[in-house]
């Protein structure tokens, strides 16, 4: 029988999970909505906790009333498909290449990582402290299927990432382009306020894009330095 109540448990859960992190954090899961991510997760090997789907809409899972749904998405427009997955924290030094994000509060931006990290091969991306949730919808839609391919991590510091690391600061150290080829992980910071100078201080090297303006939004700064590591890169 299709769900046809908005009190509905399951329907409950998807609210609270799209619109808390704290209930997130505490049960482990998140939310994937719509078509396009659900056919990432099955192609990943994720296997749904819950699928609900809209009713008529021809889709495998629990049906429930469109407009309800609807409800609970948190896209503006709605979804046909939901899917409940439990959250997976990977080892902190996946490498050879590794992205670090400090204070990166934008959970767009975070998704938009990880999925020029899946792009470019990147082998994990590890978040630091004062970054946004990269279960956050926000950041899974963005990411575009990334979150079921490219290992993520929780770190503490700059010693659990694999080195040497490579700390991003505008107009700072030598040009990126300028640092011989070689495995390592990039610290990225927040768009305005950048990586803290005890974070500079730590780490290998110091390194800039050169650009004709004061700075790149964090997620492009991210995928132009992707580029520019694997473009350097030896061929296999």
């Amino acid at each position: 029988m299709p769900i046809t109540s908005p009190h509905n448990d399951k329907l409950k859960e998807i609210r609270k999970l799209t619109q808390r992190r704290r209930e997130r954090e505490r049960a482990g899961r998140f939310v994937a909505e719509g078509e396009d991510l659900l056919a990432a997760a099955d192609a990943a090997g994720w296997v749904a906790l819950e699928r609900l789907v809209a009713t008529g809409s021809g889709l495998a899972g629990v049906e429930v009333e469109p407009e309800l749904l609807a409800a609970a998405s948190g896209l503006g427009s709605g979804t046909r498909a939901v899917g409940i997955f439990e959250e997976r924290w990977a080892r902190a030094a996946v490498g050879p290449l590794c992205v670090y994000l400090h204070g990166v509060g934008d959970p767009g931006n975070v998704g938009t990582v990880l999925r020029s990290a899946e792009a470019f091969g990147a082998g994990s991306v590890a978040i630091g402290p004062g970054c946004a949730d990269p279960f956050a919808p926000k950041a899974v839609r963005a990411s575009m299927g990334a979150v079921f391919t490219v290992p993520v991590a929780r770190v503490g510091g700059l010693a659990d990432l694999p080195g040497p690391t490579i700390a991003l600061a505008a107009g700072r150290g030598a040009p990126l382009s300028a640092l011989p080829a070689g495995p390592g992980t990039l610290l990225i910071g927040a768009e305005r306020a950048g990586l803290p100078e005890a974070l500079l201080a730590e780490a290998d090297v110091i390194a800039h894009i050169p650009i004709a303006t004061h700075s790149l939004n964090a997620a492009m700064a991210a995928t132009v330095a992707l580029y520019e590591r694997t473009r350097m890169a030896p061929a296999p």
